[in-house]
């Protein structure tokens, strides 16, 4: 292409360098706008200690800036300096999170500076930065400002880097199709609409919400006041009733007040009479005191004379005790010498018993004797049986023989089970153990991938529906041979990639995620194998060349895999060509990195990637600490598993050999014992046969042993008779003296009783002139007891009537409110009382018929008179707030009508005019896309812009989500979205950095052949469009810059750049 004739801007990137002192002087053209730039559009950014820059100035074009450059040179730093230099935050680009972390490495500060356009003079922002205290100083044209001052300069000139519809980002390209409806109709207010249209739709959501807070005010204050109103005329005859009701309840508290007072007057007149017959019977009493005296004399001295004889009978008394006690135990001494007597008696008898048995015993044995000599005598003439018993012996042998030989070989055969049932239930122990490894890969692909584990279910229910082969996620096929060397695949392989499932051919992926993705909803990943198998690649070098660098194994030979997963995993990670090193690696890592030149290398505890400079050849490598693995740290040894199934059939197979032959062992013992058991049958009988003589023998001579010794054991009952008479003797003996001393205690117990009837008959005499003596006086004592009880019950009478005198005149003084000491009635109660009855009764009568005429109304209480006026009152109050807020209610609705009517009519042309652009983008790429407003009841907080899109002509259009979308198709999406707001675009520029990065190369050339026609346009803004690569043959435009960025170690000094030179050499180049 040839190079315009025009001038061209260049960004420069300087190594320790000065700053360039070259300017941006555009002129003014013919449409108003100086040099095709509109207001506040950006002229030039300086750099200073910025990122990557010691120091840079950038001078981009009116229209479409396209800055390219390799990865890592600097483009994006640009887009930070735009981003910090106009006063947005840290987390728009969602890189470093404090301001400090911008400063070039190494240095205290840094520094931006950008120019923007302005008609009246244009606007020069600085922004140094302090990389100690994230703290920034501000300047605008050359003079020290506040951060508010210039975000209030940025803001006028409808700048917005917050706006994700403006400014892109590289690490927030994602986020656009993350954006709500809401947020992106939001957005698109802020970014391409008038003023005044966000404006409106903030304050349609005020109005709608506050006309919803003012209608349920007004329905609840209606609601309120027509109860309020329904209430206070159900109480109204209750306020009636309770007037009257207190009318009766007046003259009930004047009555209640008068009563104390007659009260008090009854009982003064009560206690006066009281006190008269107190003194009359006071002195009655003395006179019968008088007159009682010399009876009471008198039985005080027979009283005396009886108290010693009492004394004596109770002396007497516990002397007849006494002995009766001692009595009693002779008794008891008596009845134990009888008693020893009876077992003396008993002994004898037993040892006659005992005899008789004996003579017995002597007779029986000796008939058992006879019988049996008679039994021996008749089997004298039966034939020797010996010779039989001895054949039968030897068989026996024979059979013990063999059921030995059998049992030891049963033994065996129990051994060899044994051991093939242990070895059987280790191995399926191992196996089992295996399983539960599997299950538990499951439950953490459970809890970690929801959606996975559903997608995996389904998969394993549905098998049959795919015709080539499918594999679980990546996570729970493979199988790392030791689980120290985990984290080296995990580091390779992403964690989207362990969770993806892998599909042998297109259409069956396919099928799955369009039921996974589409119809369940789920987010899951899947990728197709190769179809040309790379899992026997071998690698680009043999480890035999590698191991004197520490390295013990390419990535590939440390964990298992089926086939057509190890042929992915080959082809896209390359892990038959990633060798795994020990810390001996680390140590040399250098000479590993400069001699071996491989991509990516791992040791012990870190992984380098090695990459090689495309400018000066140089390597440059990153390490990072390997992190522990998460999902591969359970290893299942496919080749032991294969073993161990096999070697289970085999145990099996083994047991039941041995079962089957224990079981003939088992039959042929059956046999012998039965055999046996007849033998040992015959046996026993000739030996019964033989052995029943030597058996009568032994018997006869036993049983003459036996008569011997009873013969011997005689009993010589004369010899026990006169003993037992001699032991009875002594007892009678002893039984006489107690006798003796029984007699005598009963004498003198006798004599006791003897004495203590005189001593009784002396106190009855005494007792009977007492008695009579009581008698004469008992008259006159009851008269005088008859006349205390009269006294003490007059004397109560007067202190309660004294006291209940004095308790009335209180509380006739309390309820009348009287002076103490006061007895005489206030007088304004006199005219009160004076209608009132005079006597208690007539009182208590008219009491109770107020009371009651009171107590008919019932229900009633002054809180319901006070809750009455007090409603009465609120409900006043209630209408005229309920008027208030009616008139605020309609003056809100006639505001949303006129909000609406201004708000939605533009946004509708604004969306249209945003679809129509749009859709024809999408069209000329020979897919379908639309933009439409979309709303949920007319809720204005609930309106969106939706955009939905196509890019197969067998599918429908579906709506732009992060996950229905591929990255591609989101970008794509993504960039035509922002291409069709430029035309309409009210924003000074726009910022998009390398969002073509997902596309395809047939997408990526579309999208830029829009962007160029579309940024180059008449009346578009300025555009940055920030790119590592460009494709081949592209079409450009005139009105485009291309801002080249480099960085590297030969760049020049800016004050030996001759772009003259340049542009000289790069003719030159082109003709020849």
């Amino acid at each position: 292409m040839d190079l315009p004739q025009k001038r061209k801007r260049i960004s420069y990137e300087l190594t320790n360098s000065q700053p360039s002192t070259r300017e941006a002087a555009p002129s003014t053209s013919t449409n108003g706008q100086a040099g095709g730039f509109v207001e506040g559009a950006i002229l030039r950014i300086t750099m200073h200690n910025f990122l990557t820059y010691d120091h840079s100035q950038v001078f981009p074009g009116p229209k479409l800036n396209m800055i390219v450059g390799a990865n890592g040179t600097g483009k994006s730093s640009i887009v930070c300096a735009i981003c910090l230099g106009l006063a947005g935050k840290t987390a728009v680009l969602g890189r470093g999170d404090k301001v400090g972390l911008y400063v070039k490495r190494g240095c205290s500060k840094g520094s931006v500076e950008i120019e923007l356009y302005r008609a009246n003079g244009n606007l020069i922002i600085s922004r140094e930065i302090q990389e100690e205290n994230n703290q920034s100083t501000w300047m605008l044209n050359k003079k020290h400002a506040s951060q508010r001052a210039v975000e209030e300069a940025v803001k006028e000139l409808h700048i917005q880097v917050g706006n994700l519809c403006q400014f892109l980002p590289q690490e927030k390209v994602g986020e656009f199709a993350k954006m709500s409806n809401i947020e992106l109709l939001e957005a698109t207010e802020k970014s391409v609409g008038p003023p005044e249209m966000y404006e409106f739709h903030c304050e349609l959501k005020t109005y709608c919400s506050k006309e919803s807070k003012l209608e349920n005010v007004c329905k609840e204050k209606a609601d309120f006041l027509e109860m309020a109103r329904q209430r206070n005329e159900r109480n109204k005859l209750d306020v009636k009733r309770y007037y009257m009701k207190k009318r009766h309840l007046d003259r009930i508290q004047m009555l209640e007040k008068k009563k104390p007072l007659v009260e008090y007057e009854t009982a003064r007149k009560e206690l006066e009479g009281v006190k008269k017959e107190r003194e009359e019977m006071k002195r009655k009493l003395k006179s019968l005191k008088e007159a009682q005296e010399p009876l009471l004399r008198k039985i005080r001295s027979v009283e005396s004379q009886l108290q010693p004889i009492e004394h004596q009978m109770k002396e007497l008394t516990a002397g007849i005790k006494d002995a009766s006690q001692k009595c009693k135990q002779k008794h008891d001494q008596l009845e134990l010498r009888n008693k020893e007597v009876d077992n003396i008696r008993q002994d004898l008898s037993l040892k006659q018993t005992e005899e008789a048995d004996r003579q017995k015993r002597i007779g029986h044995t000796q008939l058992m004797i006879k019988d049996l000599q008679k039994e021996l005598q008749n089997m004298g003439s039966m034939e020797d049986v010996t010779p039989q018993i001895e054949a039968v012996n030897a068989e026996l042998k024979n059979i013990q023989d063999e059921k030995a030989k059998l049992e030891g070989e049963s033994l065996d055969l129990r051994r060899d089970k044994d051991e093939a049932s242990g070895e059987l239930h280790r191995l399926q122990n191992r196996l089992r153990s295996l399983e539960d490894m599997m299950k538990m890969k499951e439950d953490k692909l459970r809890v970690r991938f929801r959606d996975t584990y559903t997608a995996l279910m389904w998969l394993r229910n549905n098998r049959d529906r795919f015709e080539g082969n499918v594999y679980d996620p990546m996570m729970l096929v493979i199988n790392v041979r030791d689980a120290r060397h985990a984290k080296y695949v995990e580091s390779q392989i992403p964690a989207n990639d362990l969770r993806a499932f892998v599909f042998q051919r297109q259409e069956d992926m396919e099928k799955f995620m369009t039921e996974v993705r589409d119809t369940q909803r789920l987010r899951v990943n899947s990728v197709i194998a190769p179809a040309e198998s790379c899992s026997k690649r071998p690698p680009s070098r043999p480890l035999e060349t590698l191991k004197r660098y520490g390295f013990f194994s390419y990535l590939r030979e440390l964990f298992d895999a089926p086939e057509e997963v190890m042929s992915y995993l080959c082809h896209q990670y390359r892990v038959n060509d990633v060798p795994v090193g020990t810390e001996k690696t680390k140590s040399m890592i250098e000479m590993v990195i400069r001699e071996l030149q491989l991509r990516v290398i791992y040791t012990a505890e870190e992984k380098y990637n090695v990459k090689k400079s495309n400018y000066s050849n140089n390597v440059v490598s990153s390490n990072s600490a390997l992190r522990p693995s998460q999902f591969l740290t359970m290893t299942i040894d496919a080749d032991e598993r294969h073993q161990l199934e096999e070697q289970l059939r085999a145990a099996e197979r083994k047991v039941q050999r041995c079962d089957q032959r224990m079981a003939a062992v088992r039959e042929q013992l059956t046999k012998l014992d039965r055999h046996d058991n007849e033998l040992r049958a015959k046996k026993k009988k000739l030996s019964e046969l033989k052995g029943k003589k030597r058996q009568l023998e032994q018997k006869i001579s036993t049983k003459q042993d036996s008569l011997r010794q009873m013969e011997q054991n005689e009993i010589n009952l004369q010899a026990i008779e006169e003993e037992t008479n001699t032991k009875i003797a002594a007892v009678n003996n002893k039984k006489v003296a107690i006798m003796e001393e029984y007699l005598s205690r009963m004498q003198m117990k006798a004599r006791m009783s003897m004495e203590k009837v005189y001593l009784a008959l002396q106190s009855a005499g005494l007792s009977a002139e007492k008695t009579k003596l009581k008698t004469d006086c008992r008259d006159s004592l009851a008269e005088l007891k008859q006349a205390e009880g009269v006294y003490t019950k007059l004397d109560q009478i007067k202190t309660n009537l004294l006291a209940k005198c004095k308790t009335l005149m209180s509380r006739a003084s309390a309820i009348c409110k009287m002076s103490p000491g006061e007895t005489a009635v206030p007088d304004e109660l006199h005219a009160d009382f004076s209608q009132l009855p005079d006597t208690l009764d007539e009182i208590d009568a008219m009491l109770n018929e107020e009371k009651t005429r009171a107590e008919c109304f019932t229900g009633l209480s002054v809180a319901v008179v006070e809750e009455y006026n007090r409603r009465e009152l609120e409900i006043k109050n209630m209408e005229k707030e309920l008027d208030d807020k009616t008139n605020a209610l309609r003056t809100y609705r006639q505001n949303i009508a006129e909000a609406k009517e201004r708000w939605l009519n533009s946004l509708k042309q604004l969306v249209d005019q945003i679809n129509e652009r749009f859709s024809d983008f999408f069209r000329s790429m020979q897919c379908a896309g639309e933009v439409d407003l979309h709303s949920e009841n007319e809720e204005y907080d609930k309106y969106g812009i939706r955009i939905r899109v196509k890019f197969r002509s067998t599918t429908q259009l579906h709506e732009l989500t992060p996950h229905h979308q591929s990255g591609g198709e989101r970008s794509v999406s993504t960039m035509l979205y922002l291409m069709a707001l430029q035309e309409l675009n009210r924003c000074p520029f726009r910022v998009v950095d390398e969002i073509n990065q997902g596309m395809d190369p047939v997408n990526e050339r579309r999208v830029f052949d829009i962007v160029v026609r579309t940024a180059c346009g008449v009346n578009t803004s300025q555009y940055f469009f920030i790119t590592p690569k460009l494709l081949q043959n592209l079409q450009y435009a005139e009105q485009m810059t291309i801002l080249c960025v480099h960085n590297g170690p030969y760049m020049l000094p800016p004050n030996k750049w001759s772009e003259k030179a340049f542009m000289r050499r790069a003719k030159r180049g082109h003709n020849c």
